[in-house]
């Protein structure tokens, strides 16, 4: 998906002169094209991603749109103080670029799993927050914000394999329905959504019709996208790789109490921190309730309760 992102933002660099990608010191193998066609609009501010984000808000405050581009953690949480009074308070158009969401960097161990980034992105109502599902919904995703004139945050996976039913669609503030069913309703963010669809067709094989629904936005979110997949929805499991508290599963639990939904809500998500443990993002994944049968298991389960 990362080298999809890019290939993407060089074209919308090749058509408004104001684009610019500054890097925290990484991204070989996928930046090098933006660097080859546009020298004077790249900038490698090192290691020192505070630097990079306040270098970002000085562009952006001088009519430049600044693409800050750094591993998920590097990206939001260092800079994280920079980012909310440079960007969000002053709303400035600078586009935070977060690659390797979740535990995309598996084997590099807990300081690279992105657990809390856009929990934390999403508690600033001048930023908006957008995940894609696969690399076709990225590239659509950087077309369609192209003229937000507020912070933007950008989770990045590196996978990209296409989502099934998704066909790169992307408008910000809406939900993508991959699969419809009345029986139970999966929610899911970003590249984890694979799992949920599987997971829908285990659900399938028991006789369980369960619509699956896709977020790939906050600030704004699908609130009334959502309120009309729900209804009359008994149970809903909200699927995300990333901490329980604060992202996909909360703002979906706020939606409900809001709406006064009656959906029982089920949240797959890691629930503990992930200190001793490292291996491929398949591995992690499973470790923490996030492969297709965990899921599948817990939304029969709630169903029983249910019914």
């Amino acid at each position: 998906m990362r080298n999809d992102f890019v290939a993407e933002l060089v074209e919308l660099a090749a058509a408004d002169e104001r684009v610019m990608l500054l890097t925290g010191d990484l991204g070989y193998m996928v930046l090098e094209d933006f660097e080859k066609r546009h020298p004077e609009r790249f900038l490698n501010c090192g290691v020192g991603e505070q630097n990079m984000l306040g270098v970002a808000t000085g562009l952006a405050e001088a009519g430049y749109i600044p693409f800050a581009y750094s591993i998920a953690t590097f990206a939001t949480l260092r800079p994280y103080e920079f980012i909310r009074n440079g960007a969000a308070l002053h709303d400035l158009p600078v586009r935070i670029v977060g690659v390797g969401g979740g535990f995309d960097y598996g084997h590099n161990g807990v300081t690279h799993f992105a657990l809390e980034d856009y929990a934390v992105m999403r508690t600033q109502p001048s930023i908006t927050t957008v995940v894609p599902a696969d690399a076709a919904q990225a590239r659509a995703a950087v077309q369609a914000t192209r003229d937000v004139e507020r912070p933007i945050y950008f989770r990045v996976s590196k996978r990209g394999d296409a989502l099934p039913g998704l066909d790169g669609r992307f408008t910000l503030g809406r939900m993508e329905v991959l699969r419809e069913g009345t029986d139970a309703a999966i929610i899911a963010i970003g590249s984890i959504a694979h799992a949920a669809l599987e997971a829908a067709d285990l659900l399938a094989a028991q006789g369980l019709q369960a619509a699956v629904g896709l977020v790939s936005s906050f600030n704004p979110g699908p609130v009334e996208d959502l309120v009309e997949l729900l209804d009359g929805v008994p149970a809903v499991a909200t699927v995300e790789a990333h901490y329980r508290d604060g992202g996909l599963g909360s703002w979906v639990a706020e939606v409900i109490a809001e709406r006064g939904l009656e959906s029982r809500l089920l949240r797959c998500a890691v629930d503990r921190m992930p200190v001793g443990a490292a291996g491929s993002q398949a591995f992690l994944e499973a470790r923490y309730g996030l492969s297709a049968d965990k899921i599948a298991e817990r939304v029969t389960s709630a169903l029983n309760v249910t019914g």
